[in-house]
């Protein structure tokens, strides 16, 4: 780490006082040159750590830059990972208050609910569905602390991945999912077609992307436990939302599942 202990804390507290006020800021990596990966890594689980300090529970991680058009522009050549918390969660259906976000995007992801631990190295594709009890379609909303998301890697990852909210459809038995690479979706905007894609987007399968997770994990010392949820990247393009709008992803083989900002 080239930050230090002190530095650290310090960025933590300026994106978890931008998520709360819905102020973002300047991209920190402007503001604290020098900014390594680790570091980054170093301001997310901070942040963690004073979501749980307030009650809130790790339910799971999520995955991002999992598709070559998304690390392409970003310049990186692997994705990167955030934490997915209980206070993340939204029904499906559901109105979510669109004034909670800075400038949200969403993404059609397929869930995961792990039945079985994953711990790397060493952890493959064929492991993760071992693992897995069902799959979901899912919308995750993405969100930046970040001004106008202007970011980089190392933005990002300080801000757990520029996560922001989970909205899962029904559960479907990973034995009686379809191929997950194989899987399409179509993401609806009021109705009206916005981008569509398939579970290649990610990392050629969402198991894939998982199990790179699971690797990742076994650096920092953890792991992936049974009952929690991964969310393995994104299917499509991730377009801009706002108040009133409803948004509703369409998956072949695993249904539907819609969100509206309110």
């Amino acid at each position: 780490m080239t930050l230090t202990a002190r530095q650290c804390e310090e960025a933590a507290v300026l994106l978890r006082r931008a998520e709360r006020n819905t102020a973002p800021i300047e991209p920190l990596s402007a503001l604290l040159p020098g900014l390594g990966l680790a570091d980054a890594y170093g301001v997310q689980r901070a942040n963690i750590a004073r979501r749980r300090a307030d009650g809130a529970t790790v339910i799971g991680h999520k995955v991002g830059l999992t598709s070559p058009a998304m690390q392409q522009l970003l310049g990186v050549t692997e994705p990167d990972f955030g934490h997915l918390v209980d206070d993340m969660v939204r029904r499906d259906g559901t109105a979510v208050f669109a004034g909670r976000y800075c400038r949200p995007r969403v993404e059609p992801e397929i869930c995961f609910l792990l039945s079985r631990p994953l711990r790397g190295p060493g952890v493959t594709a064929d492991d993760v569905l071992a693992a897995t009890e069902a799959v979901a379609p899912a919308l995750e909303i993405v969100d930046s602390r970040i001004r106008d998301w202007n970011i980089t890697l190392v933005d990002t990852v300080a801000d757990n991945a520029s996560s922001g909210g989970l909205v899962c459809g029904p559960w479907t038995p990973v034995g009686r999912a379809p191929d997950l690479a194989s899987v399409t979706v179509e993401l609806l905007l009021d109705g009206r077609p916005s981008a569509a894609g398939s579970g290649r987007e990610v990392l050629g399968h969402p198991a894939a992307a998982v199990a790179w997770l699971a690797n990742t994990l076994a650096g920092f010392g953890a792991a992936l436990e049974p009952g929690q949820l991964v969310l393995p990247g994104a299917m499509t393009t991730a377009p801009f939302v706002t108040a009133g709008q409803r948004i509703e992803a369409r998956f072949t083989g695993l249904g539907p599942v819609s969100v509206t900002f309110a």
